[in-house]
């Protein structure tokens, strides 16, 4: 892939996770990364998720906790903005 459009998605990757929760360090980029395209999945191929969901449940488990943790931090942040 083109280094130039690497550089400007992490840069929009970036900006959505500084909307979404406030901040905009890596390791919360990363899991932004994981908790959109997991939502993608889960709403585009739900069997897929399903799937995954049952052979690998302590990965449902870290993902549920990533999720909930994602949920948290973007109302904390609304409601500072408020």
């Amino acid at each position: 892939m083109n280094q130039t459009f690497l550089e400007q998605f992490d840069g929009l990757i970036e900006k959505y996770t500084e909307l979404m929760v406030g901040e905009e360090s890596k390791e919360l980029q990363e899991k932004i990364k994981i908790w959109a395209l997991y939502t993608h999945i889960a709403k585009s191929m739900p069997p897929l998720a399903k799937h995954w969901n049952e052979t690998y449940p302590d990965g449902k488990d870290e993902l549920r906790k990533l999720i909930h943790e994602i949920k948290e931090l973007n109302e904390s942040h609304r409601a500072k903005k408020e």
